[in-house]
């Protein structure tokens, strides 16, 4: 089996860098959209308290639908291709960044918010000084789960036509090709297994530069 794939990644090398390519784009891109969602939506239910109980509520429905219903979901909306896929796949990294954000600004210790409320600080400068440098790690944390998260569910957009490592799995089993159905799941694998590791080196950066910070 081995020698096979070997003969199948070297006879069609062109195809699996460019499932890859596709693959990294979609989650890159998902990824990308769901912080610059998540972080600001987070931000205004830490100043809507009342807000933030419904909000997190819906969003924690997301998290309870599978990753593939979710992408079948956009065929009606969007319709097949890369857009519809991205906006699945930002959806179900969505959760993860957003209640990961809140719960981390929400456990800022009050003894230090009051600290700089005693020397002055408006309310942006207490988020932007203190409430933010602080939660970094765990938002952080929250990245890097939805990165994961999102790398995965990304083999899932081959049916509804995003491309990406799905559609050598779908295709080898289509046509019962052993070497390239298991080929494009280990590619699978090793790119998430990637992800966790980079994040989780990263995360551990911005602990210990918050760490010494403070």
């Amino acid at each position: 089996m081995l020698r096979d794939m070997i003969a199948w990644a070297a006879a069609h090398g062109h195809d699996l860098e460019q499932a890859a390519g596709r693959h990294l784009s979609l989650s890159l891109t998902a990824l990308g959209a769901a912080i610059l969602l998540a972080l600001p939506l987070a931000l205004a239910l830490v100043r809507r308290p009342s807000l933030a109980g419904s909000a997190i509520g819906a969003v924690n429905v997301l998290r309870t639908i599978p990753s593939l219903a979710l992408l079948v979901a956009m065929l009606p909306l969007l319709g097949t291709g890369f857009v519809p896929a991205a906006v699945a796949l930002t959806l179900y990294g969505l959760p993860a960044i957003l209640l990961n954000t809140y719960t981390a600004l929400r456990e800022v210790d009050p003894d230090i918010v009051e600290a700089g409320l005693g020397q002055g600080m408006t309310e942006r400068q207490l988020m932007r000084r203190i409430k933010l440098p602080l939660a970094l790690p765990v938002i952080f944390a929250g990245i890097r789960t939805a990165a994961v998260q999102i790398v995965s569910a990304a083999t899932l957009a081959a049916f509804i036509g995003g491309g990406g490592l799905g559609e050598l799995i779908t295709a080898g089993m289509g046509t019962l090709d052993m070497p390239q159905l298991v080929l494009g799941g280990l590619a699978v694998a090793a790119l998430a297994v990637a992800t966790e590791i980079g994040f989780a080196l990263a995360e551990r950066g911005v602990r210990r530069t918050v760490g010494s910070a403070a």
